[in-house]
């Protein structure tokens, strides 16, 4: 199994770490191997006032296939030597390297994200952009993908970073299977702009949820922005601020989002010709699926097919 290996630092963000041990931790699912480990084997404090039992020190780091940072309470504390040369080594030797939150700052302090882009939480984007400037911070998204080094942006953001890599590594269906089990979206979209202080609208209304549903259940057909706020009852205009409110994305770019990610679905699943994959999807044809396809996954959809097709034979 891929070995994915979590580094607690002191005063380690409790919540970042259980979302990598819920995603990739679960035994039911068996198709990653979890472990966690520390500087030092023991106990590790918090931020939420408990300890964590460490059971391995940094000596785990060495086996690992992906090495994961959660985020810790103080990103402008200089780490322990051990703890950089320890992340320095696993890069060297191509293990995937992935922080969530302020996680980025120990990769940073290793120099593995010098001349990368990366994330971190939205409030730490400018520190981290200033203490590490050979480091190309972006503050407005939710995680970013380098290949080899990933990073995510503040907190739940690393439940959408660690989707995004099953995805990658197994496949739609299973991170939909993992999205199922913990209760959330399989793909958000959007990025940290939607999470920043807004003022409370006047006239503040229910959630557009219903109507996202719906569009999910009618991705088929050749919906319009008209139709979506037809059937939340608000205006074209109303509607489009309203749903850039919830998501942080406009509703057409949402569309094409989940149009997506019901292509890939497809493709995974078996030999569907890709002109059925395209209406069946609401992209209409093969070279409107293509175009979009493209975008988002960076590759066509035959080459995807194949690249799945193989990966899937050789797990």
């Amino acid at each position: 199994m891929h070995r994915v290996v979590a580094l607690a630092l002191s005063n380690v963000v409790a919540f970042d770490l259980s979302i990598a041990a819920q995603v990739f931790g679960y035994r039911d699912e068996e198709i990653y191997e979890f472990t966690l480990c520390a500087p030092e084997p023991g106990p590790i404090p918090t931020t939420t006032g408990f300890a964590l039992l460490a059971e391995h020190g940094l000596r785990a780091l060495e086996r690992a296939d992906t090495v994961l940072v959660p985020g810790y309470e103080d990103p402008r504390a200089a780490l322990p030597g051990a703890v950089v040369e320890a992340l320095r080594a696993a890069d060297g030797r191509g293990a995937r390297m992935v922080s969530i939150c302020t996680g980025a700052f120990a990769l940073a302090a290793a120099g593995v994200l010098d001349g990368r882009r990366a994330t971190t939480h939205w409030r730490a984007t400018a520190l981290l952009a200033r203490r590490f400037p050979a480091v190309r911070v972006e503050p407005d998204v939710l995680y970013v993908d380098e290949g080899r080094v990933l990073t995510s942006a503040g907190v739940a953001a690393g439940i959408d970073l660690c989707l995004h890599i099953v995805r990658r590594d197994f496949g739609q269906r299973a991170a939909n299977a993992i999205a199922r089990r913990i209760v959330v979206a399989p793909q958000r979209e959007g990025g940290q702009a939607q999470f920043l202080e807004q003022p409370v609208p006047s006239d503040p209304g229910g959630s557009l949820e219903r109507t996202r549903l719906w569009a999910l259940e009618h991705l088929a057909e050749p919906l319009t922005v008209r139709q979506l706020a037809g059937h939340a009852g608000y205006s074209e205009r109303t509607f489009a601020r309203r749903f850039r409110a919830e998501t942080g994305t406009t509703p057409l770019q949402w569309l094409i989002a989940q149009r997506t990610v019901k292509a890939r679905g497809l493709l995974e699943a078996g030999d569907l010709p890709i002109e059925s994959i395209a209406r069946r999807c609401g992209f209409g044809s093969a070279p409107s699926l293509r175009q979009h396809f493209r975008r988002a996954v960076r590759s066509t959809p035959t080459a995807y097919r194949a690249a799945w097709t193989a990966s899937a034979g050789d797990h």
